[in-house]
């Protein structure tokens, strides 16, 4: 068994595209995530050498315990792939991508296509093992393509039997993309149906939520969405886990520390501060979900161009809620 799921119930950090880099997984791992995933990545990136694809492997000891997640449907290709990011990076686990319901990455037969296609899913995921054994490796699937081919049981014991060794379940189909309600009963069937820990995915966003969702059966739970907009969910169910008692969201003059802090230690790291300031806002949006002025604030951060512009509107949002701003350097 994976070390961190003896006597543990660990909240793992989803892997998501342009959200889970480097920095802000230190942060999830700050607030008390247990596991992270990299962005995923594309294993004929990997297997070129792509400049580009090679930067989403990059990781800090901090992070640990981390994967490098991986998507492709060239067996042999994904197997080399994995070879390579266990050579130069030395993740604690590989993990194979088949639940991305984006129609580029589906179209490529990688990510939730292969949920139709169980031969080939069955020869990637086993050439993975094969390649990196006895590395632990682990998946992601959705609990189907449709609601008519829900298929995440047999898909499940399919991957067991490959040698896979943790199984995280977003309980959405690939049509439903993030629409709609997760299905929690088909996760714990299939929580039930396999003898590897499943870690359930899907409508987590917050402490009483994981309570709930724990009843299925499930060895873990993966937050996603609920983390890209207040990271410190992991403190707060964490908290409850050991407790049974509720911590309430950090106050919101530390919520803007973190902001500021995120964009800052993101513009150092690029030495861009308007290119990186035009990415960062849709991560702000993101953030500003539960503030008050929320609509106010969403309009401002559409054309924010600098840290310093940021600081100004954190002052200002401070000042108007009744809050001494606290210093943001």
């Amino acid at each position: 068994m994976l070390p961190w799921f003896k006597n543990q119930f660990p909240l793992y950090l989803a892997p998501m595209a342009g959200i889970t880099d480097s920095l802000f997984r230190g942060y999830c791992k700050e607030f008390g995530a247990d596991v992270v995933v990299t962005e995923f990545v594309a294993a004929e990136g990997i297997f070129r050498r792509n400049v580009r694809t090679l930067e989403y492997l990059e990781f800090t000891e901090e992070e640990r315990p981390l994967g490098v997640q991986l998507f492709g449907a060239d067996p042999e290709h994904l197997g080399r792939a994995a070879q390579m990011v266990l050579e130069w990076k030395r993740p604690d686990f590989i993990d194979l991508n088949f639940g991305c319901p984006v129609n580029k990455v589906v179209s490529k037969n990688g990510g939730s296509a292969l949920l139709r296609d169980c031969p080939l899913l069955e020869r990637v995921a086993s050439a993975v093992v094969r390649a990196v054994a006895p590395h632990p490796v682990t998946a992601k699937i959705r609990i189907g393509w449709d609601a008519k081919t829900v298929n995440a049981v047999e898909t499940a014991r399919l991957l067991e039997g490959c040698g896979i060794e943790a199984l995280a379940v977003h309980g959405r189909t690939k049509e439903q993309g993030y629409s709609g309600e997760a299905d929690w009963q088909v996760i714990g069937e299939v929580a039930h149906a396999v003898g590897i820990p499943v870690i359930g995915n899907g409508d987590v966003t917050s402490a009483e939520d994981v309570a709930l969702r724990r009843q299925s059966g499930v060895a873990g739970i993966m937050l996603g969405r609920a983390a890209m907009s207040a990271p410190w969910v992991f403190a707060e169910i964490q908290h409850f886990i050991k407790t049974g008692e509720h911590l309430a969201d950090p106050p919101l003059e530390q919520q803007w520390a973190h902001i500021i802090r995120h964009c800052r230690e993101a513009t150092q790291k690029t030495g861009a501060e308007g290119i990186t300031m035009q990415f960062m806002r849709s991560r702000l949006m993101a953030y500003s979900r539960g503030m008050p002025e929320a609509k106010e604030l969403r309009h401002r951060f559409s054309s924010i161009a600098s840290v310093g512009e940021l600081e100004d509107i954190a002052a200002g949002h401070l000042t108007r809620n009744e809050l001494v701003p606290i210093a943001l350097s």
